[in-house]
């Protein structure tokens, strides 16, 4: 059956074909078409070019644009999650499989320097770590403005 398919590819109505040898380029695809272009070309002519408009926007006055306070009162009473670092530490994975309870790990910060917290990645105050009703608790020494880092 291989022979006959093989045969019968090879002659095609009478004419002897050449076979497709795996040395040879492809031939390049057809351009595919977008429907809209499709659309054009059966109409016959070009797409008509669209002009650019120019818009003129009103200048905005400062009264507007401070608002009235009451308006930011929302986001005065949104919760943001404080995080405190102590400090930190490198250590070998190997080391690290082999923590466990009683385990000690040695942080990089003096015991005299203050705890940094942050609000997501951006550090914004330093302060001491204390203990209030038997928890933890960070006594603000310093808030960072934005140019500081």
């Amino acid at each position: 059956m291989a022979k006959t398919a093989k045969a019968t590819a090879e002659k095609v109505n009478g004419k002897k074909m050449q076979r497709a040898d795996a040395s040879q380029p492809a031939p390049a695809p057809a351009p595919v078409r977008r429907q809209e272009d499709a659309g054009a070309s059966r109409g016959g002519g070009a797409e008509p070019q669209k002009q650019a408009q120019s818009v003129e926007f009103p200048e905005a006055s400062g009264k507007e644009a401070a608002g009235s306070p009451n308006k930011l009162d929302i986001l005065l009473d949104m919760s943001v999650p404080v995080a405190v670092s102590i400090g930190q530490t490198e250590i070998p994975v190997r080391r690290l499989l082999q923590l466990g309870p009683g385990s000690v790990l040695k942080l990089d910060k003096p015991i005299d320097e203050p705890a940094d917290l942050f609000l997501k990645d951006a550090k914004f105050a330093v302060g001491d770590v204390v203990v209030v009703d038997g928890r933890f608790a960070v006594r603000i020494r310093q808030i960072i403005g934005a140019d500081t880092t």
